[in-house]
């Protein structure tokens, strides 16, 4: 079988002083503890991030959505919530689930103290809000910090989130402006180096709330020093948009919430699957370049418990053979690499699997990924690795056996021969100008090619 070559792009390689210059790679917290994450189970999945996955690269511990809430599990109910909020009416964590958010006197200091300690281990940490003002906020019409304004000025009550209970939408004006500007301020106090924004990449698209978001971060980091990444979400969002949210974010989704599914049952958004992937990453390819990373969401990998952001607690419901084409996908087309799982539960095969040196340089330090081509279920993408190395991966995203024999020119790459190596299995395949194989269903096959 012999492959069409499609066509790629050439990526520009990391440039000193780009904000998140390679891929973001971390963990998330919603995988696995959706709303309910408290300091303990926070602190004990990052001391694992920290001994176990940073040396390999693993760095950022975010805190995902929820944080806030008193009462989580009656999100079902939002007439029910109960928030903690500060007297700037800003979101704040909840002393009961985090109790370094405030001091031996009862005062507030937000993840200030828990930021820093993140950062004693090595680590960076990063924080999930949705878009908007708290409603409570102005119910109460708190003032905004370091402005005349108060939350009513901020608040557009006919812009809301259409799954987010909690916000009202903010007024592109001086009262938004100022609004971004405290929150910014108060999450760089915090030593927060990554905030996830929600409800603002795609249903609804919020181009002027991005930019406002853009500006209050870079007052704050000239302020403090201290750099700040921008991730959008949800997704997908649309092509239209790619240099708009390029000139704003170092990261968007480009997929709806995705999940531990092989394949979806319907052609629906969410969850989204991993099959729909290959398209979706396929497009966004020529997009990504130090700074800009089209995001195919989290690896939901491992176990998912005990409260995961969907479903039920769980084993990760993706074979071994798919989470290497999951890994092998992500690091082709460089999304971040930010993991689901409990990190208290790892189990040595996952570790295993997220620990493999050869497939984070992928990600992290190679150039010009870009699906290569296909035929029937087979599915091929090449990249240029550093020193000449490139990369092959064949993907077989049918439920059969697929053999290949092929040329390697055929799949774009320089003529001549290559010392072959099979990544994954760390095997030398000696040296040749064409490939031959199986590939099993649902599995892939990476090559690494050198001079």
């Amino acid at each position: 079988m012999m492959l069409v070559v499609l066509g790629g792009s050439c990526i520009l390689r990391g440039q000193q002083g780009v904000v998140a210059a390679t891929p973001p790679m971390g963990w998330n917290s919603w995988d696995a503890y959706g709303l309910t994450i408290t300091e303990d189970q926070f602190r004990a999945n990052a001391k694992v991030l920290a001994e176990k996955l940073k040396p390999f690269g693993w760095e950022y511990a975010v805190i995902d959505e929820g944080w806030f809430l008193k009462n989580p599990l009656d999100r079902p109910k939002p007439e029910l919530l109960e928030y903690e909020i500060d007297g700037y009416g800003r979101y704040v964590p909840v002393p009961a689930r985090f109790a370094s958010s405030v001091d031996a006197t009862g005062v507030t200091e937000g993840f200030k103290k828990l930021g820093a300690d993140i950062h004693g281990m090595g680590l960076k940490f990063g924080i999930h809000i949705v878009r908007g003002i708290p409603r409570v906020a102005v119910a109460a019409n708190l003032p905004v910090e370091g402005s005349a304004f108060h939350a009513v000025d901020v608040a557009d009550k006919s812009d809301v989130c259409p799954w987010d209970p909690t916000n009202w939408g903010v007024r592109n004006d001086a009262a938004g402006q100022a609004w971004y500007d405290s929150l910014l301020k108060q999450y760089a106090g915090w030593g927060v180096d990554l905030i996830k924004v929600d409800c603002i990449s795609d249903h609804p698209y919020k181009i002027d709330e991005i930019r406002m978001i853009r500006r209050a971060i870079d007052k704050a980091t000239a302020k403090t020093g201290r750099a700040m990444v921008l991730s959008l979400s949800p997704g997908p969002t649309a092509l239209e948009h790619a240099a708009e949210v390029g000139a704003e974010a170092q990261m968007w989704r480009i997929s709806d919430d995705f999940w531990d599914y092989w394949q979806s049952a319907t052609q629906k958004e969410y969850p989204q699957s991993l099959v729909r992937q290959f398209d979706n990453l396929a497009a966004w390819a020529k997009y990504t370049r130090p700074g800009n990373w089209p995001d195919a969401d989290m690896l939901p990998l491992g176990e998912l418990r005990p409260v995961p952001g969907e479903g039920k607690p769980r084993s990760t419901r993706l074979t071994a053979t798919e989470q290497r084409t999951l890994l092998t996908l992500w690091s082709m087309a460089r999304s971040p690499l930010v993991l689901g799982a409990n990190l208290t539960l790892l189990d040595a095969a996952t570790l295993k699997l997220l620990t493999n040196k050869d497939v984070i340089a992928l990600d992290q330090r190679s150039n010009g990924g870009h699906e290569a081509g296909r035929e029937g279920s087979a599915v091929a993408w090449t990249a240029h690795g550093e020193g000449g190395t490139e990369y092959l991966a064949l993907f077989n995203i049918g439920d059969g056996t697929v053999e290949y024999k092929a040329g390697l020119q055929s799949y774009g790459l320089p003529a001549g021969s290559y010392a072959i190596r099979d990544v994954w299995e760390e095997r030398a395949l000696g040296r040749g100008t064409e490939v031959a194989g199986k590939v099993e269903a649902h599995s892939v096959v990476l090559y690494e090619l050198r001079r």
